[in-house]
């Protein structure tokens, strides 16, 4: 399958064992199926510069691919947690690792993992929820109302081995992209928002109340 990655560097080198452990999935090289997110990604940051999409091919044969949108909200939630923090406190510390150990599932052994891009408006979710603003009968629409995107997550060397970069680099305009980021995460954010202050968040079932 064809890959995009968008990165304000010209040059990738997509290497095991590099990235940032607080990052989504932990340590990995991230890439989208969806060229027009990857160009919007290239140039997300708060910087005047344009952004490159590279282009990857990824032979999926015999990779063992973990689907977070096969797993329950919580499961993905569980995820970011391991690797962001969405608060500070003792009490979510305590809580958050009690909430991992029921609801989380082991990645570990996954060449690639595959699910939501928790940028701004998402991680604006998860922080919301853990301060037991928003009931879990919510959580999936909330997702969907972002519609920003779903990750591919490089994690093995396997799965760094079967991955072939394309030829095709292209420069994307900062000021085109970047607003069309901005553009979305807003309208993410407002739709969101509105949700979680209707009469349909019950605030019930919330973080707190699932450990």
């Amino acid at each position: 399958m064809i890959l995009y990655h968008g990165s304000p560097h010209k040059i990738v080198a997509p290497t095991f064992g590099l990235g940032q452990e607080r990052h989504d999935y932990g340590k990995g090289f991230y890439l989208t199926a969806d060229i027009d997110l990857a160009k919007e990604w290239a140039v997300c940051r708060p910087e005047t510069q344009s952004g490159y999409v590279h282009s990857f091919e990824l032979d999926t044969d015999g990779l063992n691919i973990f689907d977070f949108e096969r797993e329950s909200i919580l499961c993905w939630l569980c995820e970011l947690m391991k690797h962001r923090e969405a608060a500070s406190s003792k009490r979510y510390r305590v809580l958050s690792a009690k909430f991992i150990e029921k609801y989380g599932k082991d990645t570990s052994s996954a060449d690639v993992i595959k699910g939501w891009r928790a940028n701004a408006s998402y991680f604006y979710i998860a922080k919301a929820f853990v301060r037991d603003e928003v009931d879990i009968d919510i959580l999936e629409e909330l997702l969907e109302l972002g519609e920003l995107g779903v990750q591919w997550c490089i994690k093995s060397e396997k799965a760094y081995r079967q991955l072939k970069k394309r030829d095709e680099i292209l420069t994307i305009d900062y000021r085109e992209f970047n607003a069309k980021f901005n553009e979305r995460d807003y309208n993410a954010r407002l739709k969101m928002k509105t949700l979680i202050d209707s009469d349909r968040n019950r605030v019930e079932k919330v973080f707190s109340t699932l450990v």
